[in-house]
């Protein structure tokens, strides 16, 4: 692959030209400098870089984290068992999320199931709940 405008570089990773800048912006990816041309160009390790920001973020990580990894890889000294140690953190954090979510999944159940689902508003089972401060989702 060639160097790359922005516009060419932003399709051929499968983002858009304004998420090139923010990766710019947030030091993710560094800015080449702007010749006389005007024209950016970008060599194709950058667009290989912003694939794996993205796919990074596909599977949960933050920018933050990603940024973690992406220092990882750039360190000689860095093992796979640094990796390994995010990549499990990542996933009790997930597991954390859809813990809560089916909290929240079975709380609505609950109330939807008390709805007669017609009549006033005022007598709105649902509203009455959240008003209650009735079935509350802990963490």
């Amino acid at each position: 692959m060639a160097n790359l405008t922005i516009g060419k570089a932003a399709e051929s990773a499968g983002v858009r030209i304004a998420t090139i800048r923010f990766y710019e912006r947030r030091g993710l990816i560094a800015q080449p400098p702007k010749p006389q041309s005007g024209y950016r160009i970008y060599p194709p390790e950058t667009v290989a870089r912003i694939r794996f920001i993205r796919q990074a973020q596909d599977i949960g990580f933050s920018l933050a984290e990603t940024a973690e990894l992406l220092s990882l890889q750039a360190r000689p000294d860095s093992d796979c068992a640094d990796v390994r140690e995010r990549a499990q953190a990542k996933r009790a954090e997930v597991e954390r999320k859809i813990d809560q979510l089916v909290r929240v999944r079975a709380a609505l159940d609950d109330l939807i199931a008390a709805c007669p689902g017609n009549g006033a508003l005022r007598a709105c089972s649902i509203l009455s709940a959240l008003s209650e401060g009735e079935h509350k989702v802990h963490n």
